[in-house]
């Protein structure tokens, strides 16, 4: 581990709308895949449960695209549960009673992590578009960094789906050694060049908004909320399954017996997502969204491995868990059975499930059994290997 004694806590009550923080200061900063040093950073994280003696228990949870590190907190800003609540807490999956949890709001955040919105030391007003474009890889060590803080020599366990498990695997990559068991879910090696594609459709809903000012909206006093709205509803479409849409929605009318033959929500569905988008203005910043969703695009761990996926992990002792489902089609089972091909290749020690599911992508945030049974026999045989001993 390596050892930052200038990091300093800023927990008070002052900052309990964005949990705990820790700060990586300009004297000793990030220094970025692009080549900027990035200092002072501000990363917001919450914990639940208790570090043991040996600092052997410590999981992390690594948030989505448009997620945060309140997993099994109220949402300070919507009110609602916590995003994997149904799984982290005292006798739940990720035991809070056995379990260290730590989860980071990520680097170009909007929920307290330093990004786009906040204010550049050197000129005093929001970075907006001279923020500095991240990675996945810029992400991880600024969470290596808090991890680095908190004393934890090895992870127990990297967890984390879609964008979350991108950062599982550079986890693994970057940091083999500091990380004992790793469950990637829903994800991939890389971006696709379909959702490349929807992430520019987003981006450029944003950007095509008036009020986004070329993204000095706050300077102007301007939120560019249609276009955001309009990035959300296009990328929510993505996390669903045709099934799962259909069950809900079919062709049902809003609050009417007949067609409007006009533009307003004639149909359930599209109802639906207006409500999806709108909601998500009050939450998450556009530039957020563009610089995240830019760090995504260019996640490939094949790429940064002269075309070998399988040197990315060479060598690797973690235990890996993959997990996709098989209505996935943003982050397909292929892409899962590609990178344990890779993974075996490296003779790594991997477990591969295909969970059975017409939920789509966002299977991994719902209410799925199997899935839910999988990961449980995971971690405790993980545990078990690890020497870990619950009372």
């Amino acid at each position: 581990m390596t050892a930052h004694p200038s990091i300093t806590t800023l927990d008070s009550a002052a900052a309990s709308f964005t949990g705990k923080r820790f700060v990586i200061p300009a004297s000793d900063p990030l220094r970025l895949d692009s080549g900027v040093e990035l200092g002072p950073v501000t990363v917001a994280y919450q914990t639940y449960g208790t570090l043991n003696a040996e600092k052997s228990n410590g999981i992390l949870v690594c948030h989505a695209l448009t997620g945060d590190h309140f997993v099994a907190d109220r949402h300070p800003v919507t009110g609602k549960p916590g995003w994997w609540e149904a799984i982290v807490g005292p006798g739940k999956l990720l035991d809070t009673d056995r379990y260290f949890i730590v989860c980071a709001n990520v680097l170009g955040g909007c929920m307290g992590t330093t990004g786009p919105k906040d204010l550049d030391p050197a000129t005093g007003q929001p970075y907006g578009l001279a923020f500095p474009v991240i990675t996945i890889g810029d992400m991880v060590k600024a969470q290596a960094r808090l991890i680095d803080h908190l004393g934890i020599d090895k992870l127990f366990c990297v967890i984390g789906g879609s964008m979350g498990g991108m950062q599982v695997l550079e986890w693994c990559s970057a940091y083999p050694e500091r990380v004992f068991a790793a469950v990637p879910v829903a994800t991939s090696y890389r971006h696709s060049a379909q959702n490349i594609a929807f992430h520019e459709v987003g981006r450029q809903a944003i950007m095509a908004d008036p009020q986004w000012n070329g993204g000095a909206y706050q300077a102007a006093g301007t939120q560019p909320q249609r276009g955001l709205a309009v990035a959300r509803m296009a990328a929510h479409i993505t996390y669903l399954s045709e099934t799962a849409l259909h069950r809900k929605f079919g062709r049902k009318l809003q609050d009417r017996a007949q067609l409007s033959y006009g533009f307003d929500a004639d149909f359930q569905v599209e109802s639906y997502l207006r409500h999806q988008g709108s909601t998500f203005v009050d939450r998450f910043d556009a530039n957020s969204y563009l610089y995240i969703t830019r760090a995504m695009d260019y996640f490939d761990l094949q790429a940064e491995h002269g075309g070998s996926l399988a040197a990315a992990f060479e060598g690797t002792k973690t235990r890996f868990c993959v997990v996709s489902f098989t209505s996935d089609w943003l982050f397909p089972t292929s892409e899962s059975r590609a990178l344990v091909h890779a993974l075996n290749a490296a003779a790594a020690n991997v477990s591969f499930v295909e969970i059975v599911s017409d939920k789509g992508h966002d299977a991994f945030l719902l209410d799925e059994p199997e899935f839910h049974a999988v990961l449980g026999g995971f971690l405790n045989g993980a545990a078990e290997h690890r020497g870990l001993k619950f009372k």
